[in-house]
């Protein structure tokens, strides 16, 4: 219930809706692409997974919010995200009127260990491979299909996958981060041309300890670049 005042008449008007912000968080875990998943304690979808979220305090922004609930019900912080879209499909939430807006992003997974204050809210938190998603809550099977098809677009224009990667990687690492965001296989020679062409990572004078073959070359990403880069990379 809130007050509004016309004409110096106050008048009581019915609240009609809630916001909420929802965060789909991607990492490559296991050779796998995943994102990250909460399980629901209560109604609606008590027992459901979803994507991370809840609703936004009157005296917070959408990004305080957003990282506000990721670190309570995750553990994760400190990480950039990405405003995603505003999802307000009118029936999206039972019984109720509730606008999300969403955010994704990238993360290495070796540098998060999950958990979550509110058990009263979450019971699990879990990575879950993209291609084979569980029953969702809500319309959260839109929105990661919906962040999925944006992270794509975005890799075509700026290589967003570094966020995935070590400071330090192979050319076959960067390539194969690609490849399982795009979901399709990338012709190596093509690739490599194109990375090394684009001036987007740095030759390092070093190289991979693998024991099983020869050495690879290490690279990392050129930061002056990055923030720089515009037009299509890869299609």
């Amino acid at each position: 219930m809130c007050f509004l005042y016309n004409n110096n008449m106050l008048i009581k008007e019915t609240k009609t809706h809630e916001v909420t912000t929802d965060v789909v968080i991607f990492t490559i875990k296991n050779s796998k692409l995943m994102v990250l998943l909460v399980r629901r304690a209560n109604e609606p979808f008590k027992g459901r997974w979803a994507i991370p979220g809840g609703f936004i305090r009157l005296s917070e922004d959408l990004d305080a919010a957003a990282l506000r609930i990721l670190k309570e019900k995750t553990n994760v912080q400190n990480i950039y995200l990405e405003q995603l879209y505003t999802f307000g499909d009118p029936l999206r939430y039972p019984n109720s009127r509730v606008i999300t807006c969403a955010y994704f992003a990238l993360i290495r997974s070796d540098d998060l260990e999950l958990s979550f204050e509110d058990s009263t809210q979450i019971t699990d938190v879990q990575w879950h491979k993209v291609n084979q998603l569980p029953s969702l809550a809500f319309d959260h099977k839109e929105i990661i299909e919906y962040s999925l098809k944006r992270m794509r677009e975005r890799l075509e224009l700026c290589p967003i996958a570094f966020q995935l990667l070590p400071k330090k990687f192979t050319l076959t690492e960067l390539q194969y981060s690609y490849e399982l965001i795009m979901g399709k296989k990338l012709d190596k020679r093509n690739f490599r041309k194109k990375v090394l062409s684009s001036n987007i990572v740095k030759e390092l004078d070093e190289f991979s300890k693998s024991t099983s073959k020869r050495p690879a070359r290490l690279y990392s990403f050129d930061n002056i670049t990055l923030n720089s880069k515009r037009g299509h990379f890869f299609s």
